[in-house]
């Protein structure tokens, strides 16, 4: 078991699956950034100047007039602007995971349309075949 574990971690596989698990990290953060520093600004000034990150419920029933200034009274909150936001992250990234899938397996469908060259003897039977008919 442990010489299978070996080669499995040998093989590019494992490798090529921890780059890509890296890789998609580094790229939900940046779409996270993306997301709560550029659109949900734009989006919360055309929807009435709404400021998502303070939309919350502080569950002890007082009023504060942010998210900090609840937690800092000690308040338990539910934060619903930021669930909003992490709900557009969630959507915009599984689009652009959907679309770089589907470039991907474009490219590996026009590899297996290609017909495979044949063997030089093949071809020198067909072009022997052929001269018999004539």
């Amino acid at each position: 078991m442990l010489q299978d574990f070996k080669k499995f971690l040998i093989k590019g596989n494992a490798i090529d699956m921890a780059v890509w698990f890296i890789f998609g990290a580094a790229f939900a953060t940046l779409v996270k950034g993306f997301i709560s520093k550029i659109i949900m600004p734009v989006v919360g000034l055309i929807m009435w100047k709404i400021n998502f990150d303070n939309l919350f419920y502080a569950l002890d029933w007082k009023t504060y007039k942010t998210v900090a200034e609840a937690k800092k009274a000690g308040a338990s909150v539910i934060e619903y602007g930021s669930f909003i936001t992490d709900v557009i992250n969630f959507i915009i990234l599984g689009f652009i995971i959907f679309m770089m899938v589907r470039t991907i397996s474009k490219f590996q469908k026009k590899e297996e349309e290609k017909p495979a060259a044949k063997p030089a003897d093949i071809v020198l039977l067909e072009e022997i075949r052929d001269a018999l008919k004539k």
